[in-house]
C-alpha cells in the first residue's frame, strides 16, 4: 500500500503561482512513476504531469512550459505551477503508478481567481 498525501493548493490570481508536494508513505520501493492529475467540475480527470523513477517527465500540452514537476530523493514530488489560468481551477490529485495498479492521494483544491 502506498498512501498519499497533497498540500500547497489555494486561492491564487490569474498569472501566479502555486507549488503543490505530494508526499508518498508505506510500500514505495515498487513505485515506477508519480503524477498529478486534475478534475475541474464537470469535467474529466486529465493528466497534468507525470515523473518516472529515472526522471523523465511527461507534461500536457496546456500546461508546457509553465508547469514544472520534480521529485526528491524522500519520495516526495512537487509540482510548480506558474502563470495560472482562471480555467485551471481544480481538484489536483497526485498519484503513484505501482506494477499492476495505482494509488491516489485526496486531492487539493487549486482555485484560480481575481
Amino acid at each position: 500500500q502506498v498512501q498519499l498525501v497533497e498540500s500547497g493548493g489555494g486561492l491564487v490570481q490569474p498569472g501566479g503561482s502555486l507549488r503543490l508536494s505530494c508526499a508518498a508513505s508505506g510500500t514505495l520501493f515498487n513505485i515506477y512513476s508519480m503524477g498529478w492529475s486534475r478534475q475541474a467540475p464537470g469535467k474529466q480527470r486529465e493528466l497534468v504531469a507525470s515523473i518516472t523513477n529515472s526522471g523523465i517527465t511527461n507534461y500536457a500540452d496546456s500546461v508546457k512550459g509553465r508547469f514544472t514537476i520534480s521529485r526528491d530523493k524522500k519520495n516526495t514530488v512537487y509540482l510548480q505551477m506558474n502563470s495560472l489560468k482562471p480555467e485551471e481551477t481544480a481538484v489536483y490529485y497526485c498519484n503513484a503508478e505501482v506494477l499492476g495498479g495505482g494509488f491516489w492521494g485526496q486531492g487539493t483544491q487549486v482555485t484560480v481567481s481575481s
